[in-house]
């Protein structure tokens, strides 16, 4: 039983160092990219792309364990052969997806994905676009690459191949069960809430690097399992007519700039700005913009101060999709996140990077775990330079199901930003955390779980912007506290009603000029576009996200669940379902096709750029 098991621990533990050889060849084959890099940075690469190299490692040691498992009980010399042939196999397999993606990434910008088999659809022409000299160049580094993945395997591994029965079947298949349970742990990326992804490996605010810790193998296997047309999705209407009503739909976004005259609500143009997504605050317990009484005294008390937003509604009901409507000014999908693909997401135009060509810097502070969903990746590509998250505090500090409570995260917070330069204008992002199910918080005032949680975060908002008062940074900082997604509260809410995704947003903060109370109709997506046109930055990148201060506006919200959309506008409610092509409310009947035609534009023209991304 020894050396079965020896014989699949040296598999796995063979395939890593054929694997992490991948990260310094691919950063010296594109050595203009790495000319700045240290040998420091090339061990933080190979070292955090380990992560991903364990995944493939225990995919591809699946096989074998299979071999050995029956080998218990039925032995034999032709195990070798089998094995032999199949470490063939993965060989030529896994040296072809490198050599193909160490070249196409100087094309491309990002690693191997299902991108690849789109243009292998035309190989003809996809082989036309190919200098001779770089086929014969990676057909070169494949070979070599393959011989040696299958002359290691060959030499050290095969022969380790037990061929005599095991003395204790029973027990021996026990025993590789269990391991093959152990194997899980790497193949699902570890134990914690985050499975294996690509923003994993993400470590620096160089992107070059953080793609040169990805494993290509696993790039184009992730990518695989979430390819979908999604630009063939939802064609409501024939391209000339979607382009026709998309294009009256945000006339207002033609108008140029120094046409629009904006009424101004800041003192300045160059404000800190602190941007608060507030897990799962629903409006409907928040007095300040018509919810619940006595949950949330300081929101209401601030909102007194501030500028507060009373018609805001979330574009989703998830945090990855959420985060992205905020910061990116981008609609959220009924049937997908973009955030879980990297090499769309990064294409997105952001907050933070408008704002980092103003010469801003940007951070993040998350109590959880960061790879979750991509996050670590998507932040680094949005133009964040340093994130702080669950593993920047000690495990006393990490007391919730999902990482540091709120209390912890907002004392974090002011610390760093007591200790900022005044003189450098910076952007940082909150997400915080307690609000979240299963509402594990060190507070206990109300009886309802989620109003407890709720109410707790409420409390930590208070007391930091209270201190935050107190510093001589208060008077040029900015504040904006707005929601990630709604809440199902109170529970007979459908998922898909308005009051599910209606949500607060506040500004405050010694740069917000004068309190004031605008009841427009708006979204998640167009703080983007409200904030750069504040501050007097171009925001035309932002194709989805609306001005809403500006004249000519077009009042409306439009909101996403799953496969299935809202729109609200100043004549009422239309809800579709897309599964069943029927709507779920018309409220009222009269005028609810042309609200329904409005967010079916919305959502074919959505899907349209997301597949062309």
């Amino acid at each position: 039983m020894k050396k079965r098991l020896l014989f699949l621990l040296t598999v796995f533990f063979c395939w890593l160092p054929i694997l992490a050889i991948q990260k310094p060849v691919f950063m010296l084959y594109h050595h203009a990219l790495a000319n700045e890099c240290s040998l420091i940075d090339y061990l933080k690469v190979i070292t955090h792309g380990l992560l991903l190299d364990c995944t493939v490692s225990g995919y591809l040691t699946v096989i074998p364990l299979l071999c050995i498992l029956v080998s218990v009980w039925l032995p034999g010399t032709f195990y070798q052969k089998l094995i032999k042939g199949y470490f063939l196999a993965t060989g030529l397999l896994v040296a072809a997806i490198f050599a193909v993606d160490v070249a196409l990434y100087g094309y491309w910008g990002f690693r191997l994905d299902a991108t690849l088999f789109f243009y292998l659809q035309s190989p003809t022409d996809a082989m036309a676009s190919v200098p001779i000299g770089t086929f014969f160049l990676q057909f070169l580094l494949f070979l070599i690459y393959a011989y040696g993945i299958y002359w290691v395997f060959k030499r050290f591994v095969v022969p380790l191949f037990p061929t005599t029965p095991a003395h204790n079947r029973l027990g021996g298949t026990i025993v590789i069960l269990l391991l093959g349970g152990i194997l899980f742990i790497p193949i699902r990326g570890g134990v914690t809430t985050s499975t294996a992804n690509v923003g994993m490996v993400y470590f620096s605010k160089n992107q070059f690097l953080n793609h040169s810790a990805i494993n290509p193998a696993f790039s184009l296997l992730a990518s695989l399992s979430k390819q979908q047309d999604f630009a063939a999705q939802f064609d409501f209407f024939p391209e000339e007519e979607r382009k026709e009503r998309y294009a009256a739909l945000t006339a207002h976004n033609n108008l140029p700039m120094n046409d629009v005259d904006t009424e101004k609500l800041l003192t300045t143009d160059r404000p800190n700005i602190l941007i608060i997504l507030m897990e799962s605050f629903t409006a409907n317990v928040i007095e300040a913009v018509g919810g619940e009484v006595g949950i949330t005294p300081n929101l209401n008390r601030l909102s007194r101060e501030g500028v507060t937003f009373t018609n805001m509604y979330a574009n989703s009901f998830r945090t990855d999709r959420g985060i992205v409507a905020v910061l990116n000014g981008y609609l959220a999908q009924p049937t997908t996140s973009i955030m879980k693909y990297p090499a769309k997401s990064q294409t997105l135009p952001s907050i933070a990077k408008s704002l980092g060509e103003q010469g801003y810097t940007a951070d993040m502070l998350y109590g959880g775990d960061i790879n979750f969903t991509n996050m670590q990746s998507y932040f680094f590509s949005s133009g964040y330079s340093q994130i702080t998250a669950d593993r920047d505090f000690p495990l006393s500090s990490r007391l919730s199901k999902w990482g540091a409570n709120d209390d912890i995260t907002f004392t974090h917070l002011y610390e760093s930003i007591k200790d900022r330069d005044e003189k450098a204008p910076w952007l940082s992002t909150f997400l915080t955390l307690s609000s979240h199910e299963p509402f594990e918080v060190p507070y206990h005032h109300l009886e309802d779980p989620y109003l407890n949680s709720v109410a707790f975060t409420d409390s930590c908002i208070g007391s930091f912007v209270d201190k935050l008062k107190e510093l001589p940074v208060w008077k040029n900082t900015l504040i904006v506290l707005v929601s990630d997604h709604g809440y199902r509260y109170p529970s007979s809410l459908t998922d898909y009603e308005p009051r599910r995704f209606h949500i607060p947003m506040i500004w405050l903060g010694g740069a917000v000029k004068e309190p004031a109370v605008i009841e427009t109709y708006a979204n998640q997506t167009d703080l983007a576009a409200t904030l750069l046109s504040q501050l007097g930055l171009p925001h035309d990148q932002f194709i989805f996200s609306r001005d809403i201060l500006a004249p000519g506006y077009p009042e409306y919200s439009f909101y996403t669940f799953t496969n299935g959309f809202g729109f609200i506008d100043s004549t009422g409610v239309s809800v579709y379902d897309n599964e069943s092509n029927k709507p779920l409310i018309e409220n009222p009947a009269a005028g609810s096709e042309e609200r329904l035609n409005r967010g079916k534009v919305l959502l074919q023209t959505l899907y349209d750029d997301l597949g062309n991304r």
